[in-house]
This record gives structure tokens, C-alpha cells and sequence, in this order.
């Protein structure tokens, strides 16, 4: 049953590009990927960031290829679709985990916040979606993984051009599933409640908000990015190819709604 179960989630021949493959949850995305069978093309802004993660990769014996790269523009999109294409020929898993945030209250957002927030985590999305694309049509299929957020659905303070954005994503991902099945190209989501990661930390590093986060959260815990990284296997898996336009929220039930009943107030969130 266990070689069943392998086989069905194997990435055995697949190449994946992860872009913003070298953050917290990039990174563990990207190692799972590879230790699937996969050969995994890790881009990231920060060279910094990716000669760590090349660092693990060589630990764990894992083949570790690295693009460093400025997604801010379309023509930026269109080179790395490019660069890794011709690693083995082919591109036939595309994740998109690049993501900016600068929390302010919407009375002070900049222009430059915005124009930030928006190209990273919208239009280097549809752009480099855009520019694999034509890649994946050529080669018979592929699939597409989008990282939105639990932002899309529901509000918090300080975040509306980031929860517009992945609101957004959320849109995004429908739109290409139905224009590209005819390709046999598969796009679905993942939108992640909150996760313990740096890019959070001023969410959940203080007394205030640890305690808040355990009450909110029905599994009383932020996710940490391990959490997701069955869910992203399966929505790339060729076994599961069949799955399309679908956003699965992974939030410890935070969507499920909230309590009438009163209840003891749980510790703080471990950190």
C-alpha cells in the first residue's frame, strides 16, 4: 500500500519551478518537491536566501538548481520562464509563493506601497503564469500551484492592497483553470491561514497577539509551513490532474466561524 500511496503522489521526471522558492514556506515546498522525484528550479529576490537554501539541499543530498531574479516587471517573468526551461527542456509544475506586504492602515498607503505590493504578488503572478504558459501547451500539460491567502475571505486590519491582491490570485486561479483546461493544464491554490514564519513575526511576537491567535484559531495554533506541503503535493501530482479552479483553505478552521460558548482562554502561542 505504501508504494500505491508513493506512486500516486510521485514527481518522478517532473520539473517544478518554485518561484519565492527560497522563503519559509518556499523552501519546504521546494524540498518536498525534490525528495518527490522532482527536479526543482528554486528562484527567489534574495541570492541570500537561495545559497542557504542551496546549502540544505546539498545536506540532504537533494540536486539544487537557483535563479535569482527581480519579478517586478514582464519582461523579468519572461526571462526566468526562459532560464528554466532549459534545465531539462521543460517546465511541468509552476508554484507562485513571491509575496510582498507593508501593513499600514489604508489612510496611509503610498502609492509606492501600493505599486510594491501589487507587482509582487499579482502581476509577477499572472505575468509569469502568462509567460510558462506556452511552455506547458507545447509539452502536452502541466500543472499550476498559486499561493494566495485567508486574507481573500476575510478582513484584517492593515492589509487591504495585500488581501486585494491575493483576493485577486483567488479570481486568477478560476480564470486560467477554465482557459487553459483545453491545454491540459491544471491551476488550483492554496490559501494559508496564518503561518508561523519571519515574514509574520509582527503578527505573533508579542504577549497581546499570541493570545489573541489561540482564541481565534479553533486548532488554537498558527500553521508552521510543513502544514501545507501535503496539500501542494497533491495539487501538482499528475495522479490528481483532474482537480481545477479549486482554492483549498488551510487555516486550522479559522473559516469554520467562531463560538457562542464561553471558554477558557487558552495560552499564548507557543513561539
Amino acid at each position: 500500500m505504501s508504494n500505491y500511496l508513493s506512486s500516486l503522489f510521485s514527481l518522478e521526471g517532473k520539473t517544478a519551478l518554485v518561484a519565492g522558492g527560497a522563503g519559509a514556506i518556499g523552501s519546504v515546498i521546494s524540498e518536498a518537491f525534490a525528495k518527490a522525484g522532482a527536479t526543482v528550479i528554486v528562484h527567489d529576490l534574495s541570492q541570500e536566501r537561495l545559497d542557504l537554501v542551496e546549502n540544505h539541499f546539498n545536506k540532504e543530498g537533494l540536486k539544487f538548481t537557483g535563479i535569482q531574479a527581480d519579478l517586478s516587471t514582464r519582461e523579468a517573468t519572461l526571462s526566468l520562464a526562459e532560464q528554466a526551461s532549459k534545465v531539462t527542456g521543460k517546465i511541468d509544475i509552476l508554484v507562485n509563493l513571491q509575496g510582498a506586504n507593508r501593513r499600514k492602515p489604508i489612510s496611509e498607503v503610498t502609492d509606492e506601497d501600493f505599486d510594491l505590493i501589487t507587482s509582487v504578488n499579482f502581476k509577477s503572478v499572472y505575468f509569469l503564469s502568462q509567460a510558462v504558459y506556452p511552455i506547458m501547451k507545447k509539452q502536452g500539460g502541466g500543472s499550476i500551484l498559486h499561493f494566495s491567502s485567508l486574507s481573500a475571505n476575510v478582513s484584517f486590519d492593515t492589509i487591504s492592497v495585500y488581501a486585494a491582491t491575493k483576493a485577486a490570485v483567488t479570481s486568477l486561479t478560476r480564470s486560467q483553470a477554465h482557459e487553459w483546461a483545453d491545454d491540459n493544464i491544471s491551476v488550483n491554490a492554496i490559501e494559508p491561514g496564518f503561518v508561523q514564519t519571519e515574514f509574520t513575526r509582527p503578527l505573533w511576537d508579542d504577549d497581546y497577539r499570541a493570545e489573541w491567535f489561540a482564541n481565534y484559531i479553533p486548532m488554537a495554533r498558527l500553521a508552521v509551513p510543513e502544514d501545507l506541503v501535503t496539500t501542494a503535493l497533491y495539487l501538482v501530482a499528475p495522479s490528481t490532474n483532474y482537480v481545477t479552479g479549486q482554492n483549498l483553505v488551510i487555516d486550522g478552521g479559522v473559516m469554520t466561524g467562531n463560538s457562542w460558548v464561553e471558554k477558557p482562554r487558552r495560552k499564548g502561542i507557543e513561539r
